[in-house]
């Protein structure tokens, strides 16, 4: 009996020793920071996704207005058409989650805003000159969901480029870049906004 209980306490101290070890490498990994890579680079699809969801409130927002407009000044029409095709094309600009690591996908949507931000700038440009408009009830709504929203979309680059460089600095220096080499394979540079003219500020919507 004695000799039964010696062999199993034999075969359970390797066991025994064997998982202490186990925790002591998942402890050592989760303490050199090898979770960073995915929390950062979610944090930044996340405020990319919310990026997104504000150019697209201000696109939803210009079909509105625009008629809106064409009720008071149906002469500025080349200035309505130039902004319903710079809508129609940030729209049907393809946007996925490989968009904000591909630079050619990325500047086509980067470009593609800046154009509809210069047509929508233009177009309430033209607004000064109609009284009737700049005093309309639905002009003055949408006016104010126009600012708001102009006002997010730049919070929302901000944030997004804050995260962005937080997480390409992860894995561009170690032990971030060993980490990502190893167990994020996936996991490459993010792209983020470059200064246009004017994209200090947000267009001018106040009358």
């Amino acid at each position: 009996m004695r000799a039964t209980l010696t062999t199993t306490s034999r075969l359970r101290a390797p066991s025994l020793r064997g998982l202490a070890g186990a925790i002591l490498v998942a402890l050592a990994v989760a303490g050199c920071g090898i979770n960073n890579v995915p929390t950062l680079q979610e944090r930044a699809k996340a405020a990319w996704g919310e990026v997104q969801n504000q150019y697209q409130r201000r696109a939803d927002l210009i079909p509105n207005l625009v008629e809106t407009v064409r009720g008071y000044a149906q002469q500025e029409k080349d200035v309505l058409v130039q902004v319903t095709e710079a809508r129609a094309r940030a729209t049907q600009v393809k946007v996925d989650a490989s968009t904000i690591t591909d630079p050619a996908k990325f500047k086509e949507f980067q470009d593609s805003q800046a154009q509809l931000s210069g047509a929508l700038g233009r177009l309430l440009a033209t607004v000064e000159a109609y009284p009737d408009l700049k005093s309309n009830q639905n002009f003055l709504a949408l006016q104010s969901q126009l600012e708001g929203t102009e006002n997010r979309i730049a919070v929302a680059r901000r944030d997004y480029i804050g995260a962005v460089q937080q997480f390409n600095t992860e894995i561009r220096t170690i032990p971030g870049r060993w980490i990502a080499a190893i167990f994020y394979s996936d996991a490459k540079p993010m792209e983020v906004f470059t200064a246009t003219a004017g994209s200090d500020r947000p267009p001018s919507v106040k009358f």
